[in-house]
């Protein structure tokens, strides 16, 4: 599954050279043994947003959260579509010599992308046997070339290259390409929204060292696709010295980022000024987006003494008080 993940971080990174394109992916699991579940199970997902599933046992497409205008179409479509690959990742499992005694499963992920100028991106498949990626194939929607690797370049005959070449030319990434114009026309409320960042400074202080960890968070934003940076007088700060920036949901369905900064005891004497900024690269302007930084976070050169300050002024208050009641007592 963490391979599986891994092809899927790639595959949207990679999709995401422009980000108003968008991508129909199908996650696909092939399960050989005995097992409670399916032998073979697949999840739609329209950019980030899951639409659709569809198993051997039930063999219909079942909708999350719509109605489509276009089922009985759509129906016909994913028989036709999932139907063969359950029978493609059975012959893949059935070649090999695998262990009948355990299960093995075979993951799939594939789809198609949809060009911000409205063109046919490329069409990707990826396998990974037991956790281990094991093939690939690339189709070129404008060159209508299809490139394989793995399993597939060392079984299919050259007969049967040209077949699926064929076959995703005149089929399978039109197909595509159509189901996914479906989905956006019916979810464009959900995956075109564009949700600005909320950016904050952190600051807490490492007691084991001394010094303190900077952290550029934001949070709230959608869709994924940001630039988050975090700046040193102004400058940014070297990823080798960053720990963080991975990109994580929140329950609400937008997404956060934090970058964070250790610095030492030695360099808080420097005075550094320290801030962070956010693009949301989906916004036509690039929007810059400023911190909004938490009551006495500031420079971490400033915050510190700030803070012991105001620790001393709490303490000489309250020893006023207690003075002043033990006089009138």
């Amino acid at each position: 599954m963490l391979q599986l993940m891994f092809l899927f971080c790639s595959f949207q990174i990679s999709s995401t050279v422009k980000s108003g394109s968008h991508s129909l992916l199908a996650f696909s699991t092939l399960i050989l043994g005995d097992t409670p579940f399916p032998e073979y199970s697949a999840v739609l997902m329209l950019d980030d947003i899951q639409v659709a599933y569809y198993d051997s046992n039930v063999k219909s497409l079942i909708y999350r959260q719509f109605k489509s205008e276009h089922e009985d179409e759509e129906q016909k479509d994913a028989s036709f579509v999932f139907e063969g690959e359950h029978e493609e990742m059975s012959f893949n499992m059935r070649t090999r010599q695998l262990n009948s005694t355990i299960v093995h499963t075979l993951q799939g992920l594939g789809g198609c992308e949809l060009l911000d100028d409205g063109t046919p991106g490329p069409f990707r498949v990826f396998n990974a046997l037991n956790g281990v990626e094991d093939s690939a194939m690339h189709f070129n929607a404008q060159q209508k070339t299809l490139q394989t690797e793995g399993f597939w370049q060392q079984k299919w005959s050259q007969s049967r290259q040209k077949y699926n070449e064929m076959m995703f030319k005149n089929v399978y990434s039109p197909l595509c390409i159509k189901i996914l114009k479906n989905f956006l026309h019916k979810k464009k409320n959900d995956v075109m929204r564009k949700v600005k960042p909320r950016v904050r400074l952190l600051q807490k202080t490492l007691p084991d060292s001394g010094g303190v960890k900077v952290t550029c968070l934001a949070t709230g934003f959608y869709p994924r696709h940001i630039n988050l940076t975090l700046l040193r007088d102004g400058q940014p700060v070297s990823d080798h010295q960053i720990t963080g920036g991975e990109l994580l949901p929140n329950l609400d369905g937008t997404y956060q980022m934090r970058k964070s900064l250790e610095v030492s005891s030695e360099e808080l004497r420097v005075k550094h000024h320290y801030s962070c900024t956010a693009e949301l690269l989906s916004l036509d302007n690039k929007l810059d987006v400023k911190p909004d930084l938490d009551p006495g976070v500031g420079p971490v050169s400033i915050v510190i003494p700030v803070a012991v300050l105001g620790v001393a002024l709490l303490c000489v208050v309250g020893a006023v008080v207690f003075m002043r009641r033990k006089r009138h007592r």
